[in-house]
């Protein structure tokens, strides 16, 4: 595997963000289709029924993958806690934000304290923190 950095260290999972999303787009689009062709005909309701369950899958889809998401945002939360009251004995200045934080798991531990208190400061954006790291920690178990 690549040593991860600023420019590599977005994953993307094929067959979750591409195909699964482009199967679902289709048949979202056929199941309109279907609907409009079938207005005022005995077909309507099941194409009616076809086109909510698409909707219905599509917030199901989105839900789980926002409920995945806000899991591993609180568990990097806690330990870039744990991880900033190791190397400073202090707790992790309250004002950063959550966005920050987990930019913030990518620093070093050599250069994490001195981020994480000039990124509370200067209320650096996740963007900024991430380029602003001189020596990269990879974080190869989120998705």
């Amino acid at each position: 595997m690549a040593e991860q950095s600023f420019a590599n260290h977005k994953q993307m999972v094929p067959g979750f963000h591409y195909v699964t999303f482009m199967v679902w787009l289709l048949t979202f689009i056929g199941a309109a289709m279907n609907l409009y062709h079938s207005w005022g005909t005995p077909a309507q309701y099941s194409a009616s029924l076809i086109f909510v369950i698409m909707l219905l899958l599509f917030s199901a889809l989105w839900y789980l993958r926002m409920f995945a998401l806000g899991a591993q945002d609180r568990a990097i939360r806690a330990e870039e806690h744990v991880r900033y009251l190791e190397l400073t004995g202090k707790p992790l200045p309250a004002n950063l934000s959550l966005p920050q934080i987990i930019a913030l798991r990518f620093a070093s531990d050599a250069e994490f304290p001195e981020l994480a208190n000039r990124s509370a400061e200067e209320g650096l954006s996740g963007k900024e923190i991430k380029e602003a790291i001189r020596t990269w920690r990879a974080d190869n178990h989120r998705i």
